[in-house]
């Protein structure tokens, strides 16, 4: 499965209602490290079909940034059951990302 782009009006039904856990990716299109990492998250989209990853850009879901207080990206947010469980900041590695993804899941 791939990333799914999700904004204010889906945000609710994508990301809390979900029944999977779900990493949501605060990004930027002028964001060099965004850029970056976008590949990882895509691959690790495909390789792990139990964890959802959604992509909010953060110039046009500003509301969302400040909701939930990303100061800088790309932020890395685990949602699990509609409540926030874990965050990562800044670009990693393919394999921290998993790691990080398979361990707050």
């Amino acid at each position: 499965m791939a990333t799914k782009k999700v904004d204010t009006a889906s945000f609710d039904s994508d990301v809390l209602g979900s029944s999977k856990p779900v990493v949501v990716d605060f990004w930027a299109e002028w964001c060099g490290p965004c850029k970056m990492i976008a590949p990882s998250l895509e691959e690790i989209s495909e390789e792990n079909s139990g964890v959802e990853i959604a992509k909010v850009n953060i110039d046009e879901n500003q509301d969302l940034a400040v909701k939930f207080g990303v100061r800088s990206i790309p932020t890395l947010m685990m949602f699990k059951d509609g409540q926030h469980v874990d965050t990562l900041v800044g670009a990693q590695s393919k394999s921290k990302l998993a790691a990080w993804i398979n361990g707050a899941a």
